[in-house]
């Protein structure tokens, strides 16, 4: 990742307000601003939801028909522990307790994935640099064109049409492949300098994936055949695909978002207006959308405060959206998933040209 993008720190009065708007809320209102009660409850139901969905597909006398539904849950399942326990432990915003985070955090190794490749791509470059090509890694998809600063090759026309198939591949694709790639090159990107691998995160690579590929490759093939293992895992990993890149895109890559072009390694506008230029708000009063997404359809605000948990997403979101009213400053928000969705279509549709 390049250090050498350097953000606006002349006029910074926006941020200033915000930032004390914030404080006051919560000195006001005498919460922390990590999770709380409700976090808690929601990751129990969701990591024993994970237990037993796994239990009865591995290990009960189920119909096909039914399998095939609850592997249809079990992908949900497994992006919504994503979303909700691994995210917010990953930015240390679950709860105060660092151990506690760290501990959580972890879950997305037992999903397969890797914490440590997670924070270096997702914590600093994607949060730092949003929307910047060559700095925001998240932007980097396979055969697609998000950014008009990348190359338009000739099978971009056809992205439009095929951009279900490679999202609903990603996230097997990441924890098949993309994870030993990165290990192995020691570059979180073709262009980025090599990262620091610790010989401890080293160990916890290598233990974790034989963990995860004994829970959801050997274990199942054991009790219920290679064959309906295979079609599980495809249908699970699928859907917790399509689920985590869609969330992703209607974030970042819709009409109303800005993709910037970096001229001389600096940034025009100071680090919280560029958050909020790159960044969509999606059905944020889906309530059941909300709870399942841990509140990344209120992502501007996730931007904005990585480090809070997104329990408080709802109540920021209208302390955001009232400051940049007083500063004259374009909120992006979109009332539903649809509108969104619809959106997003049209930016992959502009980039195939």
């Amino acid at each position: 990742m390049s250090q050498s993008v350097k953000f606006s720190n002349v006029n910074t009065l926006f941020s200033k307000t915000l930032k004390q708007k914030i404080n006051t809320y919560f000195q006001t209102s005498l919460q922390p601003k990590t999770g709380n009660r409700k976090i808690y409850l929601k990751a129990a139901i969701l990591l024993i939801s994970f237990i037993v969905l796994y239990g009865l597909l591995v290990f009960a006398p189920l119909h096909w028909s039914v399998a095939i539904v609850l592997c249809l849950i079990f992908g949900v399942n497994l992006a919504a522990i994503g979303f909700n326990i691994m995210h917010d432990a990953g930015h240390n915003s679950f709860s105060d307790n660092k151990r506690l985070n760290t501990l959580l955090s972890y879950s997305l190794n037992l999903l397969g994935g890797n914490i440590y490749f997670w924070k270096l791509k997702h914590n600093i470059a994607h949060h730092t640099y949003t929307n910047i090509d060559g700095e925001d890694h998240d932007i980097e998809v396979k055969f697609m064109r998000i950014h008009h600063d990348q190359k338009l090759r000739k099978h971009h026309r056809y992205q439009r049409f095929y951009f279900p198939l490679l999202y609903g591949i990603s996230y097997l694709a990441w924890i098949f492949y993309q994870d030993y790639e990165k290990y192995f090159r020691g570059r979180m990107g073709d262009k980025i300098e090599r990262f620091h691998f610790p010989l401890s995160e080293r160990v916890i690579f290598w233990v974790s994936k034989l963990v995860h590929i004994s829970l959801f490759v050997i274990i199942p093939v054991i009790f219920v055949g290679w064959l309906p293992t295979l079609i599980g895992l495809l249908i699970s990993g699928t859907v917790c695909g399509m689920s985590l890149a869609t969330v992703f895109q209607l974030a970042h890559v819709v009409e109303e978002t800005e993709f910037k072009t970096i001229d001389q390694s600096k940034v025009e506008e100071e680090w919280m207006i560029h958050q909020i230029q790159s960044t969509a708000n999606f059905a944020t009063r889906n309530k059941v959308l909300t709870w399942l997404l841990g509140g990344l359809n209120f992502q501007v605000e996730h931007h904005l405060f990585p480090k809070i948990s997104h329990v408080h997403y709802p109540a920021l979101n209208r302390i955001v959206k009232q400051t940049c009213s007083e500063y004259k400053i374009k909120y992006n928000e979109f009332r539903s998933f649809g509108t969104a969705f619809r959106s997003h279509l049209k930016v992959l549709e502009a980039m195939s040209k």
